[in-house]
């Protein structure tokens, strides 16, 4: 049995031990989104259209990490729909951005590890960077949208007469308690698994201003700042969300 056999086998027993049935329906979860990851990747070269594979997948991903996550129906949705909201403002600013960024394609540390490579794959690296800046921020936005649905739906529960304004309120205050620790295993994510490269930054006498101008540092630090703009627009997008149908509904049974 291989390393990652054994690790993904512990896993498994784990989540099923500790999560029970919701356990074991995470893990189908994750391989089903490790597959649909596959396949876009797959289909991106086979020359399939960048951006519409991003839209297609990250809809199917959100769906599957937050249908799959959680049994409730009415806390699902709402987060569901407050995702899609988010991920399509972020699809929207990463377009701009990477195209005034310019950080596609690879850097200059990457010359060794493509020696004797072409790069001649006939696809474009900026539509590239755009995939997976794209996708990369899903999990911190179905995340920080499925936290404070849930948040708020244990607030009506227990007050089921609380108005939609202050509904609203109280979903902002759930979101401002669970930011911080988003944002900050965000960040630890980013900087732990860039750690070598930052060491080689050090031990090349990289300046501030190298380092801040390196392509594949730029390029990371983008997508975490993306991500990090995902967390907080899911925020008020959530609480709107689940505000806003709280108002009908009752508008509705009147």
């Amino acid at each position: 049995m291989s390393t990652i056999s054994a690790l993904g086998l512990i896993l498994l027993i784990l989540m099923v031990i500790i999560g029970g049935r919701q356990g074991w329906i995470a893990f189908w979860s994750l391989l089903l989104n490790f597959a649909f990851l596959f396949l876009a990747v797959a289909l991106v070269a086979m020359h399939f259209p960048p951006l519409a594979i991003t839209v297609i997948t990250g809809v199917i991903i959100l769906a599957v990490t937050i249908f799959m996550g959680r049994n409730e129906l009415r806390i699902t949705v709402n987060a569901y729909y407050a995702s899609l909201i988010v991920f399509a403002i972020i699809l929207l600013l990463i377009i701009p951005v990477e195209h005034l960024a310019r950080v596609q394609g690879f850097g200059l540390e990457d010359t060794d590890a493509l020696e004797g490579m072409s790069l001649q794959i006939g696809l474009s690296f900026q539509s590239m960077t755009v995939v997976v800046t794209s996708l990369s921020s899903l999990g911190a936005i179905a995340e920080a949208a499925m936290s404070i649905a849930a948040g708020m739906g244990t607030l009506i529960e227990g007050e089921p007469t609380i108005d939609s304004h202050h509904l609203f309120v109280r979903g902002l205050a759930i979101g401002r308690q669970i930011m911080g620790t988003a944002l900050n295993t965000l960040f630890f994510g980013f900087f732990g698994g860039f750690l070598a490269l930052f060491i080689w930054f050090a031990g090349l006498n990289y300046s501030f201003g190298t380092i801040m101008n390196d392509k594949i540092f730029v390029n990371e630090l983008l997508i975490v700042l993306i991500s990090f703009i995902g967390v907080l627009l899911s925020v008020p997008v959530t609480a709107w969300m689940i505000a806003f149908r709280r108002h009908y509904e009752k508008h509705v049974n009147n």
